[in-house]
């Protein structure tokens, strides 16, 4: 129960709401508002002015992830693999009276609910019920605390602490395991390039078309249907997908083999970035079973043997064409499946209309200007150098043909037209993929099908780059272990994003998308007011929820937070270690 306090400064009394509260196991007072003078008092008694004070919280999203986060015990499974340094003067680590537990557990909710940099933490922090929540004051949060505390996170035991949260993971919840998706990806950094202290921060091609920036990779492995991430590793941005698969797939499978998952009963699907007859030969050597992918132009052969020989095959009321057959594919007897994807196929012939838009006008501006009169002498094989580099591309230079006539001494005509025949027999040819499994048994259907689950760890990586909410940018850390600890940190937020979202889908029957779930939580809004009761002269704080819609009503009922702010959950390990 609050009570009322005044406090003398410079001769006046001010007066104050406090709360006594427990700090480390000894009660301490905590201001909850200013009231003012006596007089101004007085008269907000007297209905001369409002008599109640309101401000309100974003609410809902905190509390669905606190709630989680102390059903995994994950402070408690971080502060035990955290390692005491020299600048602490415990046993350890702690700062501001938080354990590192605790504070990668809030910047993992700061990277889901807004990403925003270290020193910018707690300014969002203020907006929303967090601290009271916890019973914990979160203003002096800054980004030394959090390099502090990140600093105490040794790089080699981030598969530990996240295997430990994983099997506590499965032991409360029933995630869904058959398929295992398997991508990469990287994220450019602005680490300088003359910085010697980074290994992991290197140049390399660049999946958002940044090459000019050192980057960092990251490796994932989710479930199909929750896109629960069971695996992950952040590895040196100059490796290419072939030599991460190649290095990590025998994690993968003991990552497995730890959480207790029959590897007989499971299928990691890839993508064809990922291939290689190494790669290949190290999944038979490992009996998995897989899903992956084929590139059509090495395969021109397949694609032969499919035309006039397709069958029509039912996924999910969608009719398309495919064709099957058992092939020795680099040594290895596999079974193929080629077919056709219409929106492969669209999205190839806009984006080959796309650069004969480009290539026409390039040509058409070189064009002009050899018939200028101002144009200069040059050598037929510099602009056929130049046409070369206009054409560049595995479909333009086929479709576009051209011709130089000399018309003086080192002075050209050019000529140009789109070969209609030839761009009509590629559009005929477009749109072809072709998969291979170690599923012998499995039906055409379900190869499929299970192929097409993919998309949902590009999702996942959509996500982590989704600037609103999940995202992995910003990140200011330049040393190898802070970057390791902050993608660790990312990835554990976007774990207790996907178990919100596995909730919400069975208890709720939410059918939204992660970031439309994260949105609506969001917004349900926790309301403090500072309130006159009948007693003359008392004054209460009390907490309540603003008015919701159907669907946040749902969610607050199927998430279990609408009680939450008045049994707050207990996390165990801020400000101890057990």
């Amino acid at each position: 129960m609050a009570s009322i306090q005044c406090k003398m400064s410079r001769g006046h009394k001010y007066w104050y709401i406090v709360e006594s509260r427990r700090v480390e196991g000894k009660p301490r007072p905590i201001v909850l508002a200013y009231l003012g003078k006596a007089d101004g008092l007085l008269k907000r008694l007297q209905g001369i002015k409002d008599s109640v004070k309101l401000k309100s919280y974003s609410h809902g999203l905190v509390a669905a992830l606190l709630k989680i986060a102390s059903k995994l015990e994950i402070v408690k499974t971080v502060n035990k693999y955290t390692d005491s340094k020299r600048h602490y003067t415990s046993k350890k680590p702690i700062r501001n009276n938080l354990t590192a537990g605790i504070t990668l557990l809030l910047a993992a909710i700061g990277r889901i609910c807004m990403p925003t940099s270290k020193r910018g933490w707690a300014a969002w922090a203020k907006t929303t019920s967090l601290a009271y929540l916890m019973r914990h004051s979160l203003s002096k949060i800054d980004s030394q605390h959090f390099w502090d505390l990140m600093d105490a996170i040794p790089e080699e035991v981030i598969p530990k602490i996240e295997e430990s949260i994983l099997k506590k993971v499965f032991k409360i919840y029933s995630i869904k395991t058959d398929s295992l998706f398997f991508d990469t990806t990287n994220f450019f950094t602005y680490i300088d390039s003359a910085n010697t202290r980074s290994h992991i921060a290197l140049r390399g091609k660049n999946k958002q078309k940044r090459n000019d920036l050192r980057q960092v990779g990251l490796c994932l492995v989710v479930t199909k249907d929750d896109m629960i991430p069971l695996f992950h590793l952040t590895y040196e941005g100059n490796l290419n997908d072939v030599t991460v698969f190649k290095k990590v797939i025998s994690d993968v499978v003991k990552r497995t083999d730890d959480l207790g998952l029959d590897l007989k009963k499971h299928t990691i699907v890839f993508d064809r970035g990922n291939n290689s007859k190494k790669n290949l030969e190290i999944l038979e050597s490992l009996k998995l079973f897989y899903v992956g992918a084929l590139t059509a132009y090495h395969h021109k052969k397949l694609i032969e043997d499919a035309y006039g020989n397709f069958k029509e095959i039912n996924i999910a009321g969608t009719v398309i064409k495919a064709y099957r057959q058992r092939k020795i594919v680099w040594d290895k007897d596999r079974t193929v499946v080629v077919f056709v994807s219409d929106k492969l196929k669209s999205g190839q012939i806009r984006g080959i209309y796309q650069s004969l838009s480009k290539a026409e006008k390039k040509l058409g501006k070189l064009q002009a200007s050899l018939i200028s009169p101002a144009a200069k002498k040059t050598k037929k094989d510099n602009l056929e150098k130049t046409i070369a580099t206009i054409l560049k591309g595995c479909y333009i230079k086929h479709i576009i043909d051209y011709w130089l006539a000399e018309k003086d001494k080192e002075r050209f005509v050019l000529d140009f037209c789109i070969n209609y025949e030839k761009l009509k027999k590629i559009e005929e040819d477009l749109g072809f993929k072709i998969i291979m499994t170690n599923r012998h048994n499995w039906d055409t259907s379900s190869i499929i099908k299970a192929y097409h689950g993919q998309s949902r760890i590009e999702n996942a990586f959509k996500n982590l780059k989704n600037p609103y909410h999940l995202s992995i940018k910003p990140q200011f850390h330049w040393t190898d272990q802070k970057v390791r600890v902050h993608f660790f940190i990312c990835v554990l937020g976007y774990l207790l994003a996907a178990l919100v979202l596995h909730n919400a889908k069975i208890k709720a029957q939410f059918s939204g998308t992660l970031d439309s779930l994260l949105d609506t939580l969001g917004n349900i809004r926790l309301a403090s007011l500072l309130e006159e009761s009948k007693t003359r002269g008392a004054v209460r704080a009390i907490y309540k929820l603003e008015e919701v819609s159907d669907i946040e009503l749902r969610l607050i009922q199927a998430l279990e937070i609408g009680n939450l702010h008045n049994n707050r959950p207990k996390i165990n390990g801020v400000s101890v270690y057990n």
